[in-house]
């Protein structure tokens, strides 16, 4: 019913997506060449420019539904947040946010600037380092089926409100009419992808447990 609207990477906006995951790499290969960086590792760096890439590219996969668009980005980074540890997860995220309010087209329809982040759907994008934070500090101390789906639930349900909230003020919406552009849309796809999530760690977790970092 939504396939009119898809929005999904084509060979028009190729090179966008190559150009920002490119720049995503020239960046991390920086940072782990300079001699001052001592706080954080070079895997955890490398980890955190994947993480970044995967965001950047699902954000891509969207649909027009409402006044926000409906993006696989929640799905990637449901899944960087239940297989990486809290740092890496947030800072894939934070990165992700930081890149394009530069201006790289990595947002939702490749978009970016930083109006994106102060706009009436502001929110959302903010949400996502909730989303990442709980979830991923939730899956750090266990990690079984069930506990990674109600992390994953607890984590939407956290940039929902967020989201939400900041629509309601920017926009000057009433509550009804927030909850049903903003919320009542995506309940079915987010269990979706949150199912996605839970199914693709549990296949993932006897390939990436030979990894001491994911151990």
């Amino acid at each position: 019913m939504y396939r009119k609207n898809c929005k999904i990477v084509t060979a028009d906006n190729l090179p966008l997506t190559f150009f920002s995951i490119l720049t995503i790499i020239l960046l991390t290969n920086k940072i782990i060449k300079d001699n001052k960086m001592t706080k954080i590792s070079t895997k955890s760096l490398v980890y955190i420019a994947i993480g970044t890439a995967l965001i950047a590219t699902f954000s891509q996969i969207s649909l027009s539904i409402g006044p926000i668009p409906f993006t696989l980005q929640t799905l990637a980074i449901g899944f960087i947040a239940c297989l990486y540890k809290p740092k890496e997860a947030i800072a894939s995220v934070g990165l992700y946010l930081t890149l394009g309010a530069i201006g790289l087209p990595i947002f939702a329809g490749f978009s970016g600037g930083f109006a994106a982040l102060t706009g009436p759907t502001a929110g959302f994008l903010w949400g996502f380092l909730l989303y990442a934070t709980i979830t991923s500090m939730i899956t750090k101390i266990t990690s079984d089926p069930i506990n990674i789906f109600l992390a994953c639930l607890l984590g939407t349900a956290s940039c929902f409100a967020l989201g939400c909230l900041v629509f309601k003020i920017i926009s000057g919406a009433s509550w009804s009419d927030t909850i049903t552009w903003t919320i009542l849309p995506f309940i079915l796809p987010d269990l979706l992808k949150i199912s996605l999530v839970t199914i693709c760690h549990r296949l993932s977790r006897p390939i990436i447990k030979k990894e001491a970092y994911f151990s």
